[in-house]
């Protein structure tokens, strides 16, 4: 979806917004951003992800699995933050190439695509895996959440 959505982005900015696309500033100005967001990502993705893979094992399961519902820590506060953090993936690349089609209109797409797939395939999953416990974490815990604390949380949970 990535090398596919950067190349579109760049083929469609060289006929929508050529000016913009060749101007050095704008490019200047997206690279910035765009790293920052992506160490951003990869930081808050990598702490979660390496949380889940501690907490959520019990016994001799193949690497990349769980068989316990963490709903402690970052995990207490949504029940998706290693996906919050790659939701903004998208953005990250697209503010990388500098593209304005693929910042504007592509990634915004990804993202939704990837909602969807959270709430269609992981959740369900999720349910079949951990049952009437991950229903009860469901009503209590939201799927994402945009307080402060969360993502001060997920920033100084990163951090370690």
């Amino acid at each position: 979806m990535l090398f596919g959505g950067g190349a579109l982005g760049i083929w469609l900015d060289l006929r929508w917004f050529p000016t913009l696309f060749a101007n050095l500033y704008f490019h200047l100005a997206t690279l910035i951003i765009g790293i920052f967001l992506l160490r951003f990502v990869m930081r808050a993705s990598r702490h979660t992800g390496r949380l889940l893979a501690r907490m959520g094992r019990e016994g001799e399961i193949p690497r990349m699995e769980t068989n316990k519902l963490v709903v402690t820590g970052v995990y207490g506060c949504m029940r998706h933050p290693m996906h919050l953090g790659l939701l903004f993936f998208p953005w990250s690349i697209a503010l990388l190439l500098g593209s304005p089609t693929f910042i504007l209109l592509i990634a915004p797409v990804e993202i939704l695509f990837m909602l969807a797939m959270i709430k269609f395939v992981e959740e369900p999953e999720a349910i079949r895996k951990f049952g009437d416990a991950y229903r009860t974490y469901q009503k209590r815990v939201p799927m994402f959440n945009l307080r402060n604390d969360c993502w001060r949380q997920i920033l100084e949970e990163a951090s370690l």
